[in-house]
């Protein structure tokens, strides 16, 4: 298991969500990511998903 990390911003640069979670693998963290965001209606903001190591896996503009 490893630990990723999910950052949604606005437009202006305010962090909206922040918040780590654990995954087997990057597929699983990208639709657990994934998953979060819809959740929260955050899919069509900017975000990113990355691995401990700084590793992007998610990532939306």
């Amino acid at each position: 298991m490893g630990t990723y990390y999910l950052t949604v911003f606005e437009k202006n640069g305010e962090k909206l969500l922040d918040e780590s979670f654990e995954a087997g693998n990057e597929q699983e963290a990208k639709e657990i990511g994934s998953r979060k965001l819809e959740e929260k209606n955050y899919a069509k903001k900017t975000h990113r998903c990355v691995d401990a190591g700084g590793k992007l896996v998610l990532f939306e503009r």
